[in-house]
């Protein structure tokens, strides 16, 4: 006789639970979806995309798009070696160059399938594979990415100076730039800022107990331990060495296919332009800033911000709509590529450690 067992508060919480996440992740990928597939209805409902396509097949050198490749391959080995300086202080065992170059190649790689999926999968990787707490990780990680948040302030602060001609454009020629021109003019966004942090303030100091709030509060307190370790780790001249050349390697993607296009060509050539590298700067700063929109490997906000940029230098919204896919393609065969080179390495190296 079959004996039913009664469901446990347990075993019903814990499934609850499950349901939940698994809502959520739906929420998440649907959104990210809805979010590239709304951005791409959009850019090519605005252009001509058979012309789009003619000056893909016509008008491509693709000698400058490999080099475009070959320097975000460079910009992922340096900022795997610079994770492993935090790691290294943070308590993590030094790891091969190879390793700390993996676990970034993974990590974009999977960012195509979904939003921040690489970092949580490169936190993980490198806890498993040095065996200490996830947690610790995490904070290096959430260190590493404030500290490009750093980067983008001051890249942007540069280029406010170095190109106000094309930012005051964008300012006064778009709804969006009018926007954030009010939005600073007036102060709302100051306004908003001090009343999101006397919101979280108030919940925490009347909701401190509550599980949800203790867990926000150890978020950020590895976050901050994440950050606060850049100031007291061993190799910090080092660090900052490496953080230029990542950035420098970002900027130089961009300007290299510059050189790609007849009409980005015209840009280096033109008096005033600094030999293209403040048209290059511009596009480079709206393309990082549209990384902050999840989407699966900032396809869909990030040629559109790159078409806006563009068009502040009189380029059209379609040699500026090729530019962005051509190069958004060619850059995601190498994550790719690295991507699997990152799956054969790790079974390589798990084979080797049972062996041994």
């Amino acid at each position: 006789m079959r004996e039913d067992k009664a469901q446990t508060p347990a075993t019903a919480s814990g499934e609850g639970a499950g349901r939940k996440d698994m809502i959520k992740d739906i929420v998440k990928v649907v959104a990210s979806l809805g979010v590239t597939a709304g951005m791409l209805v959009w850019l090519f409902h605005k252009v001509n995309f058979h012309q789009v396509m003619t000056i893909i097949r016509d008008g491509v050198d693709y000698r400058y798009l490999f080099i475009m490749m070959f320097l975000t391959m460079l910009s992922h080995v340096i900022r795997g070696i610079r994770w492993g300086i935090q790691l290294r202080a943070a308590g993590v065992p030094r790891m091969p160059v190879v390793a700390e170059s993996v676990s970034i190649f993974g990590a974009y790689a999977l960012n195509l399938l979904f939003p921040f999926l690489g970092e949580a999968w490169r936190c993980v990787y490198v806890s498993k594979r040095e065996n200490v707490k996830l947690s610790t990780v995490i904070g290096t990680d959430l260190g590493d990415r404030a500290s490009d948040g750093v980067m983008i302030v001051l890249v942007l602060l540069l280029t406010l100076v170095v190109a106000r001609g094309a930012m005051d454009s964008f300012l006064d020629k778009y709804p969006l730039g009018e926007s954030i021109e009010h939005v600073f003019s007036h102060g709302l966004l100051f306004i908003v800022i001090a009343a999101v942090i006397v919101g979280v303030l108030l919940i925490d100091h009347f909701f401190g107990g509550s599980l949800v709030v203790k867990k926000f509060n150890a978020s950020v307190a590895r976050m901050w331990q994440g950050f606060v370790v850049l100031f007291h780790m061993k190799g910090i001249g080092w660090y900052l060495v490496l953080t230029i050349g990542i950035w420098t390697c970002y900027f130089f993607q961009t300007y290299s296919c510059f050189y790609a296009f007849p009409f980005t060509r015209e840009l280096i050539s033109e008096p005033g332009l600094a030999a293209g590298f403040i048209p290059g700067l511009v596009v480079f700063v709206f393309g990082s800033c549209s990384m902050g929109i999840p989407s699966n490997g900032g396809l869909g906000p990030w040629n559109v911000a790159v078409m806006f940029a563009l068009s502040l230098y009189g380029i059209s919204d379609t040699d500026g709509t090729a530019y962005s896919i051509v190069c958004w393609s060619f850059q995601t065969v190498m994550l790719i590529a690295c991507g699997i080179f990152s799956a054969f390495y790790i079974l390589s190296s798990r084979r080797r450690r049972g062996a041994a």
